[in-house]
């Protein structure tokens, strides 16, 4: 169960995780030992999977996110296995999702222009049978976020 204390620090780190121990120690109230002791517990708890640099994907020029919705054919949990390694596997593919309803994948893709995704497309299309594959592009981004609500648990 998470304190007080491990749910600041949590914050802080998913705003800044470069600043350094003391740091972080100092703006939750921890000297640098128990704030370090604090984070190692919960990275072998699974609760920190890793720590990244955010880049800025239009910078990079990657300025187009496409959302992808799949309907496949085979629903044999060999065929899954398989499907999901293939999907997993593109780079180009930000999040993957199995979905309820309708449909039943939902691909989160960034790539360079619409060219470039016709590029993935076809990458895609190569790997399975689907029943049916819808894509859109999104027009603007208005909130991306990678840090969780921690004030609702």
């Amino acid at each position: 169960m998470l304190d007080r204390i491990d749910r600041l620090i949590l914050e802080e780190l998913q705003r800044d995780a470069a600043q350094s121990v003391a740091q972080l120690g100092e703006r939750v109230g921890l000297s640098s030992t128990p704030c370090w002791k604090r984070i190692k517990r919960m990275e072998d708890e699974g609760l920190l999977t890793g720590r990244v640099a955010l880049v800025d994907r239009k910078k990079v020029g990657l300025p187009v996110t496409v959302f992808v919705s799949l309907r496949i054919s085979q629903h044999d949990e060999a065929s899954l296995k398989r499907f999901a390694a293939l999907i997993a596997d593109m780079p180009e593919v930000q999040e993957f999702h199995r979905m309820s309803g309708d449909v039943d994948y939902l691909l989160k893709v960034v790539t360079t222009s619409i060219e470039g995704y016709d590029q993935f497309y076809k990458k895609l299309i190569a790997v399975s049978d689907f029943r049916g594959v819808s894509s859109a592009f999104s027009m603007e981004q208005i909130k991306s976020s990678t840090a969780l609500p921690l004030d609702l648990v």
